[in-house]
């Protein structure tokens, strides 16, 4: 594969070669299935993965991030890096590692995505050839046809160098809450139009391909992370955005999370009943909320047996999804459901919007919002199109709905100078852990749907957290990432065993905080970890409990994703597992840790000193910009988040339409 812009020295790529040769490297093995020795014999430079990791650096790194990796690469030149032996080579990752914060975080993400290229990069007939040998099927269906599945979303389309619209309402984001503020404005007879950084993707476009779902449809192409390292973030950037990617897990904020809210001043929440019939329940009703087509994987039905053994309460999920799914391609629905059977914004609020009038305009990301004599006058973006070419786009619009998540919704605040002193602080992300559990029949965990069980056993174990037991489904590009890594031939031996691994997970209510901030270059960055002693304790007990679970229902092995093998196996001591995932590091990139929900930096409330909106959802220093997404929320909720979002969006439309 030859790259199109070269930003490494001859060195640095024949180092960078050898270090996706010593993750993923040839390893010979006397055995009598051709499928097995051609698969531990393939190295990473057979798929042209340095190659890839260098056209990454080019499209997406600014010069100064790519000096950093090439100075990783200098570093590891300096000790002979390319010519040391397989076992040498090992040994150094492991030296580097251990020695350097900054060698971590960058050999993590080298390692990340060596693997996930080696794992998921389809060939133009959309398979690649690790998928036998990992027992992994790749997509069961095609998509349908544009012909079949119609773009009926109005798109609003805008060319040259610079172009001007205008509108009654501008929204900046098109997901969970920018979706319902839309079509609740457009329905009232607002002139609606809703900017998204996203492209418009449908069901023709959703393939079924891990790597293709990430790059199309995900915030930073799926591969976007703290500062340092600590916590991978999954968001979605397409017209629907997470609502498109999402799980569908559809949970009520808990009656004890909106007295919360109501207690930092919002408006609407002082009674839960009247919040619930108004909202809650109306957003349930349009995205088709309903457990009756809810059914068990065997993931799924691994954590039910263990729920069970444990005496655990349990229940299956309520989705936002029509009776008419079929399960076996919902596994594949973090990447888009092609059927169209999710009722994501895109399928129901979006829509609505769209056939009251509404218009979106696709790529474009928002600048800075416009304020004039401490007003709002609309927005300055930026469309790219599809050939690279760009247009300044001005919107002239007396209010304006930011909604484009909540780290993009502080960003555009920052760059825009206004919010006040608290945009960007409170940031909650609800740290997700997963544990997989071996077991000695196949799971085959990307079949069946992608989530369809919850037990909220520990979810208040602690100063009001704690975290809920889910699971989900198993695709080898990211799994393969997270796995622990000791050594090339010990990770491709982890992955043999892919369809017997069942992945529990938790998500844990965010006892403490933290922040989004601009580089300078604008661009909002987030600073998180485990500072608060409750999150650290929650995310060790997480472990354990998951352990548990996993013992209970059978598992012959288990392992955690800890960047160092930490493991049990059928036969050892369990309490002294237990006690080495008590005393393992839970440092920045010592264990994957995962977010899928964002939420807080721009929270509403009563307090300008501590808030960014008023309990309406206004800005408290600029009139007309409204906060129309999960970034509003006042705390984390402690349950997945959706419904939370569109209720909130929902009663925050009626106040901004009757301000």
């Amino acid at each position: 594969m030859a790259v199109a812009a070269s930003v490494l020295t001859d060195q640095q790529r024949e180092t960078l070669g050898a270090l996706c040769d010593t993750y993923v490297p040839s390893v010979d093995v006397d055995s009598g299935d051709p499928v097995e020795r051609e698969f531990m014999a393939r190295a990473a430079s057979a798929m042209d993965v340095p190659a890839l990791i260098e056209q990454s650096f080019a499209d997406t790194l600014l010069p100064d991030e790519i000096a950093a990796f090439a100075g990783l690469l200098d570093a590891l030149a300096a000790e002979g890096f390319a010519a040391a032996e397989l076992d040498a080579r090992t040994a150094i990752i492991h030296a580097f590692r251990d020695q350097d914060p900054e060698a971590k975080l960058g050999l993590h993400s080298l390692k990340s995505l060596t693997l996930l290229f080696f794992y998921a990069l389809p060939d133009e007939q959309g398979h690649n050839p690790n998928w036998e040998a990992i027992g992994y099927s790749g997509p069961v269906s095609a998509p349908p046809s544009p012909s079949e599945a119609p773009k009926t979303i109005r798109v609003e389309e805008v060319s040259g160098a610079s172009a001007a619209l205008e509108c009654d309402v501008c929204i900046v984001g098109s997901g969970a809450g920018g979706g319902v503020i839309a079509a609740q404005c457009a329905e009232a007879g607002k002139d609606v139009l809703v900017l998204e950084a996203g492209a418009y993707r449908n069901e023709a476009d959703f393939k079924q391909l891990e790597l293709v779902g990430m790059q199309e449809l995900y915030y930073g192409g799926g591969l976007a992370a703290s500062e340092d390292g600590s916590i991978s973030i999954l968001a979605g950037q397409t017209l629907g955005g997470g609502t498109v990617v999402n799980y569908m897990n559809c949970i009520p904020t808990p009656e004890r999370i909106v007295d919360e809210w109501a207690g930092h001043g919002i408006v609407g929440l002082d009674d839960y009943e009247a919040f619930k019939r108004d909202h809650i329940d109306a957003v349930m009703d349009r995205i088709n909320a309903n457990a009756e087509a809810t059914t068990q994987n065997e993931t799924h039905q691994k954590l039910m047996a263990a729920c069970d053994a444990l005496g655990y309460e349990h229940r299956p999920i309520v989705r936002n999804v029509s009776l008419d799914d079929e399960p076996e391609q919902c596994g594949f629905c973090f990447a888009g459901c092609p059927r169209g059977c999710k009722r994501s914004a895109m399928k129901t609020w979006l829509q609505d919007a769209s056939d009251a009038g509404s218009r979106c305009v696709v790529g474009c990301h928002a600048d800075t919002v416009l304020v004039e004599d401490g007003r709002c006058a609309g927005v300055a973006a930026t469309v790219t199109h599809d050939d690279g070419s760009a247009t300044a786009l001005t919107v002239h619009a007396p209010t304006v709905v930011v909604a484009c998540g909540s780290i993009e919704s502080p960003g555009l605040l920052m760059r825009s100078g206004i919010g006040g002193p608290a945009v960007g602080k409170h940031l909650r992300l609800h740290p997700a852990y997963l544990v997989p559990g071996v077991y000695d029949e196949p799971i085959e965990g990307w079949r069946g749907q992608i989530q369809s069980l919850v037990s909220d056993k520990f979810a208040d174990i602690e100063d009001g957290c704690g975290f809920l037991f889910e699971a989900t489904s198993m695709h080898p590009g990211i799994v393969s990432a997270s796995m622990p890594w000791e050594s090339g031939a010990a990770q491709k031996e982890l992955m043999q065993a892919f369809r017997w691994l069942a992945p529990f997970i938790s998500v844990a209510r965010d006892h403490g905080e933290g922040e989004v901030v601009i580089d300078a270059f604008g661009r909002p960055v987030v600073r998180w970890g485990l500072s608060d002693p409750v999150d650290e304790r929650l995310a060790v007990r997480a472990h354990v409990e998951l352990a548990r679970l996993h013992r209970a229902a059978g598992a012959q092995q288990i392992y955690t994703l800890h960047a160092r093998d930490i493991r049990w196996r059928q036969g050892e001591d369990f309490d002294t597992y237990l006690s080495a995932l008590e005393s393992a590091s839970y440092a920045p990139n010592d264990v994957t840790c995962f977010t899928a929900h964002q939420m807080g930096s721009c929270r509403m409330g009563s307090d300008p000193s501590d808030s960014v909106a008023d309990g309406r959802g206004e800005l408290h220093d600029v009139k007309g910009v409204w906060i129309g997404d999960a970034s509003a929320f006042p705390t984390a909720p402690g349950v997945n988040p959706m419904v939370s979002i569109q209720a909130l969006a929902h009663r925050t439309a009626e106040e901004l339409l009757a301000s």
